[in-house]
């Protein structure tokens, strides 16, 4: 058996058909005379024959029942109440401290004398013209580059069709309750690794071989001779300033008035003592760094050769004028596409069976109290490391400075 409306169309029975036939030829004298008093006589056909089978009447669409309501969910259990905050000590009184001394009456400030006018600037003299700035060599005229084509327009997409809407998702039944698993069994504890081994020393590596003796520099032609600078006409004179007036005697500063004597301080009261530190183990001791050996002298190396003058290059070559793009060809027009026929109308299915009201659902248990996590054994310390001896590096990169 199949859930597809299509397939169910197809497998249809016989007697389904028969009898829709029936009923359709029995009423359709009937039918017919209701809706035209003087009927026309029938159309003359073969009877055994028929060519075309009369298609029976689809019956109205069927109500189907409403939803049975969806049960109420079951009432949430209460977490237990938080403990209760406990009281805290009561903050011990601040002390009242005794009132800021008042600020003195400081003296006013002298008056500022009366200073002479400042001294009359020289005019500045008028310096030569600057020689006019040479023209630049005017720009070649940019060419003119042809049109481009005309982009042809394409034709309009076709409409989208309504499709119908999507059914409606069911409600999924709640999972189980998850069971309660048992604890998880105690971690053996490993056993010691074992102490890893002193290797021996690493050889030295051999010294680099000596860098080769680069050939003489060629003798390269003299420099020209760089032409003798003109001789710029000499500048004016400077102006003689007028001497600067004799500064005037100014009067006496006052004396300053004696600061008066500020009240002594309050006395700071005295906190109370900190608690004593309590005495943990010592420290265990840093084993002693082992000295490294002294790295080799850097070998002097040749001097650089000097590099020789870049010779002129010549100048670019004058691009050349590129032909014009040939047109682009007009496309024949796409085919109107046909137009399709009507889908088939969708009979009459028989009515669906009634849904049974779903059950209500007992209330969630308790959440059980998942017991604690084991503790965690104490794994042994790891070994103390050895000392392992410097490895010799290579004459060339980076090289530290050895340690005293």
């Amino acid at each position: 058996m199949t859930t597809s409306p299509r397939r169910r169309y197809v497998l249809a029975s016989a007697a389904t058909v028969a009898a829709f036939a029936a009923a359709t030829l029995a009423n359709a004298g009937g039918a017919y005379a209701q809706d035209h008093t003087t009927p026309n006589p029938p159309y003359p056909k073969n009877a055994g024959y028929p060519h075309h089978r009369e298609k029976p009447a689809y019956p109205v669409k069927p109500v189907y029942p409403h939803h049975p309501e969806k049960p109420a969910a079951p009432v949430k259990p209460m977490y237990p109440a938080h403990p209760e905050k406990p009281v805290y000590p009561v903050k011990p009184v601040k002390p009242v401290y005794p009132e800021h001394p008042v600020k003195p009456v400081y003296p006013e400030h002298p008056v500022k004398p009366v200073y002479p006018e400042k001294p009359v600037v020289p005019v500045k003299p008028v310096y030569p013209e600057r020689p006019a700035k040479p023209v630049y060599p005017e720009h070649p005229v940019k060419p003119v580059y042809p049109e481009r084509p005309v982009k042809p327009a394409y034709p309009q997409h076709p409409v989208k069709p309504v499709y119908p809407e999507k059914p409606v998702k069911p409600v999924y039944p709640e999972r189980p309750v998850k069971p309660v698993y048992p604890e998880r069994p105690v971690k053996p504890v490993y056993p010691e690794k074992p102490v890893k081994p002193v290797y021996p020393e690493k050889p030295a590596y051999p010294r680099s071989p000596e860098k080769p003796v680069y050939p003489v520099k060629p003798v390269y032609p003299e420099k020209p001779v760089v032409p003798v600078k003109p001789v710029y006409p000499e500048r004016p004179a400077k102006p003689v300033y007028p001497e600067k007036p004799a500064k005037p005697v100014y009067p006496e500063k006052p004396a300053v008035p004696v600061k008066p004597v500020y009240p002594e301080k309050p006395v700071k009261p005295a906190y109370p003592q900190h608690p004593v530190k309590p005495v943990y183990p010592e420290k265990p001791a840093v084993p002693v760094k082992p000295v490294y050996p002294e790295k080799p002298a850097k070998p002097v190396y040749p001097e650089h050769p000097v590099v020789p003058v870049k010779p002129v290059y010549p100048e670019h070559p004058v691009k050349p004028v590129y032909p014009e793009r040939p047109v682009k060809p007009v496309y024949p027009e796409r085919p109107v596409k046909p137009v399709y026929p009507e889908h088939p109308v969708k009979p009459v299915y028989p009515e669906k069976p009634v849904v049974p009201v779903k059950p209500v659902y007992p209330e969630r248990p308790v959440k059980p109290t998942y017991p604690q996590h084991p503790v965690k054994p104490e794994y042994p310390q790891h070994p103390v490391k050895p000392d392992y001896p410097k490895h010799a590096k290579s004459s060339g990169g980076h090289q530290e400075a050895p340690e005293e």
